[in-house]
C-alpha cells in the first residue's frame, strides 16, 4: 500500500508526470518550483499546492527544497475518513493551484513533519486532520480564484501569436495592474510568466504526443526560431526538447 505521508527532497532534476490519486504537496524549506496542468506556481513555507487525480504536472528546484506530500489513496477513503468535511475535501481535491496556509495550519504540517510519518496510525490520522482543517483554505490573495479555465482557453487557442495581458485581463474583468498583483499572489508568477509557462506545457504535450518536427511545435507556442523555443524549454525544464522527446518514447 502506497504511503499517505512522505517526506521529500526535490533537486533541480525535473519530475513530469500524473498519477491517478489526488496529491498535496506543503512547503517545508526552499522553493519549489511546481506547474500543474499549465498552471505554473512556486511552494515554499507556509504553502502547499493541490495536484488533482489524473492532472499532468512538473516540479523541480534549482537550489534544493524539502516537502511533505500527502498521497490521497482514493476518493472512497475520503469519504469514508472525513465525515461531515468530505464534500469540501474532494472539492478542494478537484481544484488545481497553490494555497496558503493559516498559522495553526502550518503548525500541523510542522508536527506531522516532524513525527514519525512512517508509522501507519500517525499518517492516517495525521492526513485526517490536515485534510479536515484545510477545507477553510482560500486561494493566495484570498476570495475568489482567477477564472483560469476561461485564460488558459485563450491562450490555448491563440498559441502561436503575440498575446496581451489585456487581453486576459478583460476575460477576469480586471484591470492589468489588479491582474498582475493576483497572478503574482496567486501563482508567484507574473502574468506573462504564466502565458509562457502555458505556451511550454502545451509544447511539452506536442513533443510527447505528437510526431510534429520540433521547428514546427516552436512555431505553434508563439516562438519564431527553434533556438528561442530550446532556450525556453532548457530554462523551465532543465533539458532540450530533444530529451524531453526522446524520454517519452517507448523503449
Amino acid at each position: 500500500m502506497r504511503p499517505i505521508l512522505t517526506l521529500r527532497h526535490y533537486s533541480h532534476d525535473l519530475i513530469v508526470h500524473s498519477h491517478d490519486h489526488a496529491q498535496l504537496v506543503f512547503g517545508l524549506s526552499g522553493r519549489l518550483d511546481f506547474e500543474v496542468d499549465g498552471q505554473g506556481s512556486q511552494v515554499g513555507q507556509q504553502s502547499f499546492v493541490v495536484v488533482p487525480a489524473g492532472a499532468h504536472h512538473a516540479c523541480g528546484s534549482p537550489d534544493g527544497s524539502h516537502c511533505m506530500v500527502l498521497d490521497v489513496p482514493s476518493e472512497h477513503w475520503v469519504m469514508q475518513s472525513l465525515g461531515e468535511h468530505a464534500e469540501a475535501s474532494r472539492r478542494l481535491l478537484d481544484t488545481p493551484g497553490r494555497l496558503l496556509l493559516a498559522p495553526a495550519q502550518s503548525q500541523l504540517v510542522d508536527w506531522l513533519a516532524a513525527s514519525p510519518v512512517a508509522d501507519p496510525l500517525i499518517a492516517q490520522q495525521g492526513a485526517v486532520l490536515l485534510l479536515a482543517s484545510l477545507n477553510s483554505a482560500l486561494p493566495v490573495g484570498g476570495g475568489r480564484r482567477l477564472p483560469y479555465a476561461a485564460l488558459n482557453a485563450h491562450i490555448d487557442q491563440h498559441a502561436a501569436h503575440p498575446l496581451q495581458v489585456a487581453d486576459l485581463a478583460r476575460l477576469a474583468g480586471l484591470s492589468s495592474a489588479r491582474l498582475h498583483a493576483r497572478f503574482v499572489a496567486e501563482c508567484g508568477q507574473t502574468p506573462m510568466d504564466y502565458i509562457r509557462s502555458r505556451r511550454l506545457h502545451m509544447a511539452v504535450n506536442l513533443l510527447r504526443d505528437s510526431p510534429l518536427a520540433i521547428g514546427e511545435i516552436a512555431q505553434r507556442v508563439g516562438y519564431s526560431s527553434q533556438s528561442a523555443f530550446a532556450a525556453a524549454i532548457l530554462r523551465e525544464y532543465g533539458t532540450s526538447p530533444g530529451k524531453l522527446r526522446r524520454a517519452t518514447e517507448p523503449r
